[in-house]
């Protein structure tokens, strides 16, 4: 996979947003570490012990407290005794303006491992040795307030942030559009040789992703601008059925929540105004 020692691992819960399943990623060589252990599925708790194969396991680190990436490591650690390491929990990370949306109700959708406490909390810049690497992190808010990616030279696991088959999705209050966009160019100040995302194949062309990507999103944007202006005020929902004309239905409700995150962004930077109610449901109108 890389000239790094690394074993991938694919959980078996292929699905629309997970694609052919949660990659798990085995680090090292006499000593290992374990990132994103991925769902609760007992077979693949028995694939990655069988994995393992009777080496240590000194730590293990999780990108991002979603289910299908962290449900397993209290599992795991339990049957190891490794210690679980990450930025947090599925609130942690997020803006003064995220926290308020959530204290209003607002859920990020399914997904969210509510649950998840590591049990040492890692923080961006920070230097780990654990098995003989040199893990940086990289804290990459905006799919989820906690993400992290893990950069070991020029290599970086770069969880559900990055992803080669699919963007990524931003969901507030966990997801937050404007961290997102930073956390992309972020990234893009640096010189990538391969990606290993969260879901899906390696990115050998990293930079070209996220160019990418940043492209799709300012074009979303540019898109719900118009629409706005072409039509009137409008709630994400309607927004979403008008731009998302390919969408599958039942995938809509994912693309509703990446129009609400677009039009938070959108209402931060004095472009659009919200009007009553909760901003799930209420009207925004381009100022």
């Amino acid at each position: 996979m890389t000239d790094l020692p690394c074993q991938l691992v694919r959980a078996d819960n292929p699905g629309a947003f997970t694609g052919t399943g949660t990659n798990t990623y085995i680090l090292g060589e006499d000593e290992v570490v374990v990132v994103d252990p991925g769902p609760a599925l007992p077979a693949h708790l028995q694939a990655i012990t069988a994995a393992l194969g009777g080496r240590r396991l000194r730590a293990i680190l999780v990108t991002h407290a979603h289910l299908d990436h962290s449900a397993l490591a209290p599992l795991l650690a339990a049957r190891t005794g490794a210690e679980v390491l990450a930025f947090g929990g599925a609130l942690s990370g997020i803006s003064p303006a995220m926290h308020a949306l959530a204290a209003e109700g607002l859920e990020g959708g399914e997904g969210s491992d509510t649950g998840f406490a590591p049990d040492t909390e890692i923080a961006d810049g920070q230097i780990l040795t654990l098995a003989g690497l040199r893990i940086e992190v990289i804290h990459t808010p905006g799919h989820m307030g906690s993400h992290v990616a893990l950069a070991l030279g020029d290599v970086l696991l770069s969880g559900d942030h990055v992803m080669g088959w699919s963007t990524s999705i931003v969901s507030p209050p966990e997801g937050d559009m404007g961290a997102y966009m930073r956390s992309l160019h972020k990234l893009s100040g640096r010189g990538w040789r391969r990606f290993l995302p969260g879901h899906g194949p390696a990115i050998e062309a990293p930079a070209a992703r996220l160019a990418e990507l940043i492209a799709h999103r300012e074009a979303r944007e540019a898109a719900v601008l118009a629409a706005l202006t072409q039509t009137g005020p409008a709630s994400a929902a309607d927004l979403a059925r008008r731009i998302y004309t390919t969408t599958p239905p039942g995938l809509l409700p994912a693309a509703t929540r990446n129009v609400l995150a677009h039009l938070i962004d959108l209402q931060d930077r004095a472009l659009v105004r919200a009007g009553p109610g909760r901003l799930v449901t209420a009207r925004f109108a381009r100022i």
